[in-house]
């Protein structure tokens, strides 16, 4: 797989000159911060295209985020899914939120280096945040008992997506054993990253839709 911008022109080809800018820029400010701050395992750093850009925008080829709408990116670490997602959506409003400051405080300063407007970082926890969204997103943060327990009073019911608002979270492995953890009566879905990107890295990789 390509590890630079080029993996993800393959999958959108149609990005802005703006938009292209700003997913080169990340490469540099992102090994740059995690010399820094670890906000992705040194050791894959060098797979930040790959591995962390492009999964983080996977969700994008399920749901089709509509103008206006409010999108939260819940335990962001260093910033995904939501800073590729802002990138691909800006007239789409991200609040990023993760419990350690130095984390939100690289989100920040990446979001302002690439002049990305719409993005919100936080340094708050789920159970204290107020607002309500469209869907509550995230990446490998939690079981999904819990991410469904934080995620549902922050979720509003006015829909205006093709899916129903609720919980979009990128996962790995055998995810059946946490969908049984979740209230009764709970639908959900499970898309395999692999039907959007076909590389061998995500074979193992999921993305879980729990409607709310």
């Amino acid at each position: 797989m390509a590890n630079n911008i080029d993996i993800i022109l393959k999958y959108f080809p149609k990005l802005t000159e703006t938009q292209q800018s700003q997913f080169e820029q990340l490469g540099d400010l992102y090994r740059d911060w995690n010399q820094k701050i670890n906000v992705i395992s040194r050791k894959d750093i060098e797979n930040l295209y790959p591995h962390h850009i492009l999964h983080s925008l996977a969700i994008a080829k399920k749901v089709n985020f509509k103008s206006g709408s409010r999108i939260l990116d819940l335990g962001t670490g260093g910033g995904m899914p939501g800073i590729p997602l802002a990138i691909l959506f800006p007239h789409v409003q991200f609040t990023l939120i993760d419990g350690t400051r130095k984390k939100i405080r690289v989100v920040q300063e990446i979001a302002d280096a690439i002049n990305l407007k719409n993005v919100s970082a936080k340094h708050i926890r789920a159970e204290e945040l107020k607002g309500k969204f469209d869907f509550v997103i995230c990446r490998a943060v939690a079981a999904l008992d819990k991410l469904n327990h934080w995620s549902t009073r922050l979720v509003s019911h006015k829909h205006q997506h093709a899916y129903p608002n609720g919980l979009i979270t990128l996962k790995g492995g055998d995810v059946k054993e946490e969908i049984k953890s979740l209230p009764g009566g709970s639908y959900t879905e499970i898309w395999p990253v692999t039907d959007v990107f076909p590389e061998e890295f995500f074979e193992e990789k999921v993305m879980v839709y729990v409607q709310m």
